[in-house]
């Protein structure tokens, strides 16, 4: 058995060598920190060979052996080491360089827009990475799907407004210019039509100018303890004209009792929005309905109820998007006085409950066709 002196000096032998073996291999490592994958996984193999070569040979020669013994000794290493390192650059170097180089192919596929797949390179690490790409690639298709739609929706969106103010004010300059040239037979009556038309021009204007706030975030809500039954008289009595000349009757049931904390005249206007709309829509001599309910004590439901032909229930989550017209929820149709027919109104019932905490939904119940707003009671903590 070897003494402890003659084992100190082994592991110290050991240590130097394998230490000036790691200095040269990271000295070759940064003078080729430009090169492949497979040129620096081939100098990790061959310095951790050599630190092994290195510390044998040295030991060998510390223990006496005899010339012929180091012989050999080296010779048996040096194959060994370089079958070792054969192996490794064609297995492994070469598995690495198609890994690496299939992930940068999937990187220009990324670029480019494709979608990249997952592949199962054999390499942990790898295949997280292209895992990684693969879930971009899906998230940046996702991206340009909804740009695309919302570009669409845009484009469409400028396109009905643009008509629904051209509308109003080709009507108002036809009628000026007959009041200019002394043609119109009643200008009076042309008169009162074109203030009629100036105030739903400005509402549209004034709708477009609510609803740029709340797609900013620049809408400032002013909370305090309001009384539900003020607000839902408020609504009613803006729109009772309306209601009146189509027999439309306007119930209310559960409405008073109730305390909120929210903004008095934005929750009117949406309270007023959703009403126009299910004016628009009811049959006449028919009845609208307001109903309020608590839920849980903290939270008040504000349905508003028609008898109208509501919508398709595919298309409820779509009702309140900007410019949404795809049935009988947006159209042209201004018997309610309000812009509709741009498909501001609902799009602007929701900001606002949204802005409250809230929530709005659609939908179709037995007592007919059913849009509720949902409000938290009390102020947010």
């Amino acid at each position: 058995m070897l003494a402890a002196p003659q084992l100190l000096l082994i592991a110290l032998t050991t240590l130097a060598a394998t230490a000036v073996v790691t200095a040269l291999t990271l000295l070759v490592l940064h003078l080729a920190r430009h090169g492949g994958t497979g040129v620096r996984v081939a100098i990790v193999v061959g310095g951790a060979l050599l630190s092994v070569i290195a510390s044998s040979i040295a030991v060998a020669q510390q223990m006496y052996l005899e010339d012929h013994d180091v012989i050999v000794l080296t010779w048996v290493i040096a194959i060994s080491a370089a079958m070792s390192m054969s192996s490794t650059w064609i297995v492994t170097g070469r598995s690495v360089r198609a890994s690496v180089a299939a992930l940068v192919g999937d990187a220009r596929r990324l670029g480019d827009g494709d979608l990249v797949t997952p592949a199962d390179t054999g390499w942990r690490e790898l295949d997280e990475v292209s895992a990684e790409l693969s879930d971009a690639s899906r998230r940046l298709a996702e991206a340009r799907a909804q740009i695309t739609e919302l570009d669409t929706a845009r484009r469409q969106f400028f396109a009905w407004i643009s008509h629904d103010l051209r509308t109003p004010l080709a009507g108002m300059a036809a009628m000026a210019e007959a009041l200019e040239e002394g043609t119109a037979p009643d200008p009076v009556a042309y008169a009162r039509v074109i203030r009629t038309k100036v105030d739903t021009v400005n509402q549209m204007v004034g709708d477009l100018f609510e609803l740029s706030k709340l797609q900013t975030g620049t809408l400032e809500l002013h909370p305090q303890p309001v009384v539900l039954l003020d607000l839902v008289s408020d609504a009613v009595a803006d729109i009772q004209a309306l209601a009146t000349a189509r027999n439309i009757a306007i119930d209310q049931d559960g409405v008073d009792g109730h305390l909120i904390w929210a903004d008095p005249r934005e929750l009117t206007r949406a309270i007023g929005n959703l009403l126009a709309n299910s004016l628009r829509h009811a049959p006449d001599d028919s009845t609208v309905l307001v109903r309020g309910d608590t839920v849980g004590g903290t939270q008040l439901v504000l349905s508003i109820i028609d008898q109208g032909p509501g919508v398709a229930a595919e298309n409820f989550g779509h009702m309140f998007d900007i410019g949404w017209r795809a049935d009988t929820a947006r159209t042209s149709d201004h018997r309610g006085g309000t812009t509709g027919g741009a498909g501001l109104g609902l799009a602007i019932v929701r900001g606002i409950v949204e802005a409250h905490g809230g929530t709005v939904e659609a939908r179709q119940s037995d007592a007919g066709f059913q849009l509720d707003l949902r409000l938290p009671i009390g102020p947010a903590s």
